[in-house]
């Protein structure tokens, strides 16, 4: 990586390390430790999700007009001014208004950092450096965890106040090393003959059949996934499974384990294959993780089987999401034109949060009563992440769907939004 790049991935994992210190508490934080109820908390948690979904729409434009630099370093200093409020925070108004500042800025970055690492990588390593985002950032957020979990007092609200001030802290060191990196260029905006500039915007995007394809598929994606670790299958764990609600704490570790652990494995079986069919495969490994929690909350192994199947679930999981990290942002990446790359990424942004926000609401009611509906809905929903990835590929050029054959320097010269893909020239193997 180059001395930009690897700023960059610092930054973004100091402030995953200081995100990991308040995320796992934050209900505890609000309902107990302050003792404002667990309706409160509800809530601080829904606002936290929808102030992402308020400035996404208007994210993407600004990193493309402005650069996702200045972008950057404003969501940072945001997040650590919500991140300060919130840690001081003891009434109902304080405590929302202040999870809603620290959304907002956290929301900002992630298409912020998406849109640096694509300006500062090409074709051919933009695959592995965000792999290496992922990777680091999930080791941040663990080792963030287990720091935070030695530092918290229930009886001691200061406590809980520490945390928030080193999340505040970890969001400031982002903005500092962020604002001294250099750029090594931005993207050239071709002009047309007639002397005006490519078209842009949300027509634009919708228009490329490819990117909504991918965008319904990423919804799919999160939903099946991401929305239900902390709501359906936690609920599913502990009422059919009968698990400990501390072995939930055990399989996020597990799932955490597995993706530090294989990232970088999986990396170099995936990098030079179709990334339709590694997506693919993640559908068909996701699904046999739900058949393995219906096991654990179904089937009549005893406890002890139970909770090993619970936490092989989240491992398996962990092995999907760490075959999704170097093919779907990078796809998303090179599908985008280069006046877009900030709106591609926000809204690919902005379909992962409406997917978190629907997963928890829907899977937790019912993985806590209706067990097989519940299994069987996502098993099928996993098959469907199969399916759908393989139609996309089928939308994708040879090079878009492997970007380890021979291509332009840009992907996007081939396929632009609002035509159909043409041939991409391809090396002799």
């Amino acid at each position: 990586m180059g001395a930009a790049l690897r700023r960059i991935q610092l930054g973004s994992a100091l402030s995953a390390f200081g995100l990991g210190f308040t995320v796992p508490y934050l209900y505890v934080y609000v309902a107990q430790v302050r003792d404002l109820g667990a309706g409160t908390a509800g809530v601080v948690l829904a606002v936290f999700a929808m102030a992402a979904l308020a400035v996404l729409p208007f994210t993407g434009r600004t990193i493309d007009r402005r650069g996702p630099l200045p972008v950057l370093v404003v969501a940072a200093a945001t997040a650590a001014v919500g991140a300060c409020a919130l840690g001081v925070s003891n009434g109902v108004t304080s405590a929302v208004l202040s999870a809603a500042v620290l959304g907002a800025g956290t929301a900002v970055m992630q298409p912020a950092l998406a849109t640096m690492l694509v300006w500062c990588s090409s074709a051919a390593t933009r695959t592995r450096a965000f792999a290496t985002q992922f990777f680091l950032q999930n080791l941040g957020l663990g080792i963030g965890g287990l720091v935070g979990g030695q530092l918290v007092d229930v009886d001691h609200p200061s406590s809980f106040t520490l945390l928030f001030l080193i999340e505040a802290a970890m969001f400031v060191v982002l903005g500092v090393v962020a604002a001294t990196v250099r750029m090594p260029r931005a993207p050239a905006l071709t002009v047309s003959a007639d002397g005006e500039a490519p078209k842009a915007g949300l027509r634009v995007l919708l228009s490329h059949r490819a990117m909504v394809q991918l965008c319904v598929l990423g919804f799919v994606i999160f939903f099946a996934c991401y929305g239900q670790f902390e709501s359906g299958l936690a609920a599913y764990g502990t009422e059919a499974a009968g698990i400990d609600p501390s072995t939930l704490g055990i399989a996020l570790a597990a799932n955490t384990a597995v993706i530090v652990a294989a990232q970088f494995v999986v990396l170099r079986l995936v990098e030079r294959r179709r990334r339709s069919r590694v997506i693919a495969w993640v559908g068909l490994i996701w699904a046999f993780a739900w058949i393995v929690a219906g096991y654990a909350g179904l089937g009549h192994g005893g406890q002890t089987m139970a909770t090993a199947a619970m936490i092989s679930t989240y491992a398996l999981f962990g092995l999907g999401e760490a075959m999704l990290s170097p093919t779907v942002a990078p796809l998303v990446a090179d599908l985008a034109p280069e006046a877009m790359v900030g709106q591609y990424n926000s809204a690919f942004a902005l379909v992962k949060q409406l997917a978190l926000a629907v997963g928890p609401a829907v899977g937790g009611p019912v993985g806590a009563s209706l067990h097989a509906p519940y299994i069987v809905t996502f098993v099928l929903f996993s098959l469907g992440i199969s399916v759908l990835a393989l139609k996309l590929g089928r939308r994708l050029t040879p090079v878009q769907d492997n970007p380890s054959l021979t291509a332009p320097s840009r992907v996007v010269a081939v396929s632009l939004p609002g035509s159909e893909p043409v041939t991409a020239p391809t090396a002799v193997r």
